[in-house]
């Protein structure tokens, strides 16, 4: 599920957005929601720091000339693939947008249409964004980054993440060439984010993700999945343990 987060200083154009996005995500039957509004930067940046955040509706300019880049710079610090979309009414400061690598800016007072453009051009964006964002079905897209593991049950995938579970009708054979790098076959019925994995148990061929969930490693994958961890492919040093 894509989670979208609104910020701005004027609370009529605040409730404003809101509605209308909320209607066009209706629309469009697109899995997503709008997870916070705000017109505190600093209750902002405390929301991006500890939840998944994928689209940002932040005001250049907000109480003061340039606030808004100013704050934009810092989620860049905190979440670099966040995609940001500026609104304004000041449109001289709207290259400045580029800046940050924004996505779109929207010229206030902002009409449905031109919203709507905008959404679409975004999904259609995330669909085609294959180092960001896993497609699992026809609405619902998924951070790749919020992925702990992939289990099969039967003729379902289910995509295991920090928050919540999503199901497909698919198989690995299909989903293994499209996966990122980072996504190992560890198990008959699990393929492991390795970027996610905090311990490993090689006693009890368990793994460990962040957020205290596990999957398990099948012995005819244990050799090499313990060779992409072993030659570095994992983006951290792993707690590897063996009690036998």
């Amino acid at each position: 599920m894509l989670n979208f987060v609104l910020c701005d200083d004027n609370p009529s154009f605040l409730h404003g957005l809101e509605i209308m996005l909320s209607k066009l995500l209706i629309k469009h039957n697109l899995d997503a929601k709008i997870g916070f509004k705000t017109d505190s930067t600093s209750k902002l940046l405390e929301y991006v720091s500890s939840n998944s955040v994928n689209v940002l509706f932040l005001d250049i300019t907000l109480k003061d000339k340039n606030v808004g880049l100013n704050v934009a710079e810092e989620i860049r610090k905190i979440n670099k693939n966040v995609q940001l979309i500026f609104t304004t009414a000041h449109f001289e400061f709207v290259m400045e947008a580029y800046k940050v690598n924004a996505f779109d800016y929207l010229v206030k007072p902002i009409s449905q249409d031109k919203l709507e453009e905008t959404l679409l051009r975004l999904i259609d964006y995330i669909d085609n964004s294959n180092c960001r964002f896993i497609k699992i079905n026809g609405s619902t897209f998924v951070n790749q980054n919020d992925i702990e593991y992939i289990k099969k049950e039967g003729m379902k995938l289910v995509y295991c993440t920090k928050d919540a579970e999503y199901e497909s009708y698919s198989s690995f054979t299909k989903i293994m060439n499209v996966l990122p790098h980072d996504f190992v076959r560890c198990h008959k019925s699990f393929i492991a984010n390795i970027s996610n994995i905090q311990h490993i148990e090689t006693n009890t061929n368990t793994i460990f993700f962040n957020n205290g969930s596990k999957c398990y490693i099948g012995p005819s994958y244990k050799n090499n999945f313990m060779e992409v961890i072993k030659f570095g492919n994992s983006s951290k040093n792993l707690d590897i343990t063996n009690h036998a």
